[in-house]
Protein backbone atom coordinates (compact mmCIF):
# COMPACT_ATOMS: atom_id res chain seq x y z
CA UNK A 1 0.00 0.00 0.00
CA UNK A 2 2.75 2.72 1.07
CA UNK A 3 4.59 2.03 -2.42
CA UNK A 4 1.03 2.60 -4.39
CA UNK A 5 0.69 5.68 -1.96
CA UNK A 6 4.15 6.91 -3.27
CA UNK A 7 3.65 6.12 -6.93
CA UNK A 8 0.05 8.28 -6.74
CA UNK A 9 2.18 10.96 -5.05
CA UNK A 10 5.45 11.20 -7.66
CA UNK A 11 2.42 10.94 -9.95
CA UNK A 12 0.88 14.28 -8.82
CA UNK A 13 4.01 16.02 -8.25
CA UNK A 14 4.41 15.67 -12.17
CA UNK A 15 1.17 15.63 -13.53
CA UNK A 16 -0.56 18.01 -11.33
CA UNK A 17 1.28 21.28 -10.95
CA UNK A 18 -0.99 23.29 -12.71
CA UNK A 19 -4.07 22.53 -9.90
CA UNK A 20 -1.87 23.97 -7.17
CA UNK A 21 -1.92 27.74 -9.63
CA UNK A 22 -5.27 27.36 -10.19
CA UNK A 23 -6.48 26.74 -6.71
CA UNK A 24 -4.02 29.67 -5.33
CA UNK A 25 -5.69 31.62 -7.79
CA UNK A 26 -9.27 30.82 -7.14
CA UNK A 27 -8.88 31.18 -3.34
CA UNK A 28 -7.24 34.73 -3.59
CA UNK A 29 -10.18 35.70 -5.94
CA UNK A 30 -12.68 34.32 -3.35
CA UNK A 31 -11.00 35.97 -0.43
CA UNK A 32 -11.03 39.44 -2.45
CA UNK A 33 -15.28 38.83 -4.06
CA UNK A 34 -17.35 37.02 -1.71
CA UNK A 35 -20.02 37.70 -3.62
CA UNK A 36 -20.02 34.51 -5.84
CA UNK A 37 -18.96 31.64 -3.46
CA UNK A 38 -18.09 29.67 -7.09
CA UNK A 39 -14.72 30.68 -6.21
CA UNK A 40 -14.39 29.05 -3.05
CA UNK A 41 -16.14 26.24 -4.19
CA UNK A 42 -14.10 25.19 -7.13
CA UNK A 43 -10.97 24.46 -5.13
CA UNK A 44 -12.72 21.41 -3.54
CA UNK A 45 -14.27 20.44 -6.42
CA UNK A 46 -10.93 20.33 -8.98
CA UNK A 47 -8.85 18.75 -6.10
CA UNK A 48 -11.29 15.73 -6.24
CA UNK A 49 -10.08 15.08 -9.79
CA UNK A 50 -7.08 14.09 -9.07
CA UNK A 51 -7.30 10.85 -8.53
CA UNK A 52 -9.40 10.23 -11.19
CA UNK A 53 -6.55 12.17 -13.37
CA UNK A 54 -3.96 9.76 -11.64
CA UNK A 55 -6.37 6.84 -12.77
CA UNK A 56 -6.39 8.09 -16.54
CA UNK A 57 -2.56 8.38 -16.80
CA UNK A 58 -2.66 4.50 -15.34
CA UNK A 59 -4.84 3.46 -17.71
CA UNK A 60 -3.32 5.02 -20.74
CA UNK A 61 0.23 3.37 -19.76
CA UNK A 62 -1.28 -0.11 -18.87
CA UNK A 63 -0.06 0.30 -15.28
CA UNK A 64 -3.24 -1.68 -14.20
CA UNK A 65 -2.32 -4.62 -16.31
CA UNK A 66 1.63 -4.28 -15.35
CA UNK A 67 0.18 -4.56 -11.81
CA UNK A 68 -1.30 -8.37 -11.85
CA UNK A 69 2.17 -9.26 -11.76
CA UNK A 70 3.24 -6.92 -8.66
CA UNK A 71 2.87 -7.92 -4.96
CA UNK A 72 -0.60 -6.05 -4.49
CA UNK A 73 -4.18 -6.50 -4.42
CA UNK A 74 -7.45 -5.22 -6.43
CA UNK A 75 -8.50 -3.70 -3.60
CA UNK A 76 -5.41 -2.11 -2.56
CA UNK A 77 -5.39 -0.50 -5.63
CA UNK A 78 -8.72 1.07 -5.19
CA UNK A 79 -8.11 1.84 -1.65
CA UNK A 80 -5.14 4.46 -2.63
CA UNK A 81 -7.11 6.05 -5.03
CA UNK A 82 -9.40 6.69 -2.13
CA UNK A 83 -6.89 7.62 0.21
CA UNK A 84 -5.36 9.95 -2.12
CA UNK A 85 -8.90 11.54 -2.85
CA UNK A 86 -9.49 11.92 1.11
CA UNK A 87 -5.62 13.48 1.33
CA UNK A 88 -6.07 15.78 -0.92
CA UNK A 89 -9.67 16.88 -0.31
CA UNK A 90 -8.95 16.92 3.58
CA UNK A 91 -5.87 19.45 2.50
CA UNK A 92 -8.11 21.65 0.13
CA UNK A 93 -10.97 21.58 2.54
CA UNK A 94 -8.56 23.11 5.54
CA UNK A 95 -6.78 25.51 3.19
CA UNK A 96 -10.16 27.14 2.23
CA UNK A 97 -11.84 26.65 6.04
CA UNK A 98 -8.59 28.86 6.63
CA UNK A 99 -9.10 31.19 4.23
CA UNK A 100 -12.60 31.90 5.06
CA UNK A 101 -11.90 32.53 8.27
CA UNK A 102 -9.12 35.30 7.60
CA UNK A 103 -11.99 36.54 4.91
CA UNK A 104 -14.51 36.73 7.51
CA UNK A 105 -12.01 38.58 10.36
CA UNK A 106 -10.63 41.17 7.97
CA UNK A 107 -14.52 41.82 6.51
CA UNK A 108 -15.30 42.16 10.06
CA UNK A 109 -18.44 39.91 9.02
CA UNK A 110 -17.40 36.52 11.22
CA UNK A 111 -20.59 34.06 11.49
CA UNK A 112 -19.69 31.12 13.24
CA UNK A 113 -22.75 29.72 11.53
CA UNK A 114 -22.38 30.55 8.44
CA UNK A 115 -18.75 29.61 8.23
CA UNK A 116 -20.09 25.72 9.80
CA UNK A 117 -23.02 25.88 6.65
CA UNK A 118 -20.30 26.43 4.45
CA UNK A 119 -17.78 24.16 5.46
CA UNK A 120 -20.29 21.42 5.33
CA UNK A 121 -21.62 22.23 1.33
CA UNK A 122 -17.39 22.14 1.06
CA UNK A 123 -17.23 18.61 2.69
CA UNK A 124 -20.37 17.55 -0.08
CA UNK A 125 -18.69 19.02 -2.84
CA UNK A 126 -14.98 17.24 -1.95
CA UNK A 127 -16.53 13.37 -1.08
CA UNK A 128 -20.01 13.78 -3.11
CA UNK A 129 -18.43 13.79 -6.65
CA UNK A 130 -15.25 11.59 -6.09
CA UNK A 131 -18.24 8.62 -4.29
CA UNK A 132 -20.24 8.68 -7.18
CA UNK A 133 -17.75 8.69 -9.72
CA UNK A 134 -15.38 6.16 -8.85
CA UNK A 135 -17.07 3.29 -8.81
CA UNK A 136 -18.05 3.81 -12.20
CA UNK A 137 -14.47 4.49 -13.26
CA UNK A 138 -13.53 1.29 -11.59
CA UNK A 139 -15.95 -0.48 -13.35
CA UNK A 140 -15.79 0.52 -17.14
CA UNK A 141 -12.96 2.93 -16.95
CA UNK A 142 -11.76 6.57 -16.57
CA UNK A 143 -13.71 7.85 -20.18
CA UNK A 144 -17.31 6.41 -19.06
CA UNK A 145 -16.37 8.36 -15.31
CA UNK A 146 -15.54 11.22 -16.76
CA UNK A 147 -19.21 11.94 -18.21
CA UNK A 148 -20.75 10.68 -14.86
CA UNK A 149 -18.71 13.74 -13.14
CA UNK A 150 -19.63 15.83 -15.89
CA UNK A 151 -23.44 14.97 -15.17
CA UNK A 152 -23.36 15.42 -11.23
CA UNK A 153 -21.29 18.71 -11.51
CA UNK A 154 -24.83 20.06 -13.99
CA UNK A 155 -26.54 18.43 -11.29
CA UNK A 156 -25.38 20.18 -8.47
CA UNK A 157 -24.72 23.59 -10.69
CA UNK A 158 -28.81 23.07 -11.36
CA UNK A 159 -29.81 22.61 -8.20
CA UNK A 160 -27.67 25.54 -6.87
CA UNK A 161 -29.52 27.77 -9.40
CA UNK A 162 -32.84 26.69 -7.98
CA UNK A 163 -31.86 26.62 -4.31
CA UNK A 164 -31.41 30.23 -5.72
CA UNK A 165 -34.22 31.16 -7.48
CA UNK A 166 -36.26 29.80 -4.04
CA UNK A 167 -34.31 32.18 -1.84
CA UNK A 168 -35.07 34.84 -4.37
CA UNK A 169 -39.36 34.32 -4.48
CA UNK A 170 -38.81 34.78 -0.34
CA UNK A 171 -39.92 30.93 -0.29
CA UNK A 172 -38.53 29.50 2.92
CA UNK A 173 -36.42 26.69 2.85
CA UNK A 174 -35.38 25.95 6.48
CA UNK A 175 -33.62 23.13 8.77
CA UNK A 176 -32.03 23.81 11.94
CA UNK A 177 -28.28 24.02 11.24
CA UNK A 178 -28.16 21.41 14.30
CA UNK A 179 -29.73 19.18 12.47
CA UNK A 180 -28.78 19.75 9.03
CA UNK A 181 -25.05 20.13 9.31
CA UNK A 182 -24.22 17.12 11.14
CA UNK A 183 -26.86 14.89 8.92
CA UNK A 184 -24.81 16.39 5.27
CA UNK A 185 -21.45 15.22 7.28
CA UNK A 186 -22.89 11.86 8.36
CA UNK A 187 -24.46 10.83 4.88
CA UNK A 188 -21.73 12.17 2.36
CA UNK A 189 -19.26 10.28 4.81
CA UNK A 190 -21.27 7.39 4.89
CA UNK A 191 -21.71 7.30 1.07
CA UNK A 192 -17.91 7.81 0.18
CA UNK A 193 -17.47 4.50 3.10
CA UNK A 194 -20.21 2.56 0.40
CA UNK A 195 -18.77 3.71 -2.65
CA UNK A 196 -15.15 2.52 -1.42
CA UNK A 197 -16.29 -0.64 -0.80
CA UNK A 198 -18.74 -0.93 -4.32
CA UNK A 199 -15.45 0.07 -6.09
CA UNK A 200 -13.31 -2.61 -4.91
CA UNK A 201 -16.09 -5.08 -6.04
CA UNK A 202 -16.15 -3.64 -9.09
CA UNK A 203 -12.96 -3.88 -9.90
CA UNK A 204 -12.35 -7.20 -8.45
CA UNK A 205 -14.80 -8.99 -11.06
CA UNK A 206 -13.42 -6.02 -14.06
CA UNK A 207 -11.08 -7.92 -16.89
CA UNK A 208 -8.21 -5.76 -17.57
Amino acid sequence: MKGLLLKDWYMMKSYCRSYLLIVTAFLAVSFMDDSNLFFAFYPCILCSMIPITLHSYDERSHWLQYSASLPCSRAQIVSAKYLIGLATSLVMFIVTGIAQVVRMRVSDAMEPGELIALMAVLLLLALLMPAITFPVIFKWGVEKGRIVYYVVIGVICAGGVIIAQLVDTDVEVSLPAGIAVPAICAAVVGLYAFSWYLSIVFFKNREL
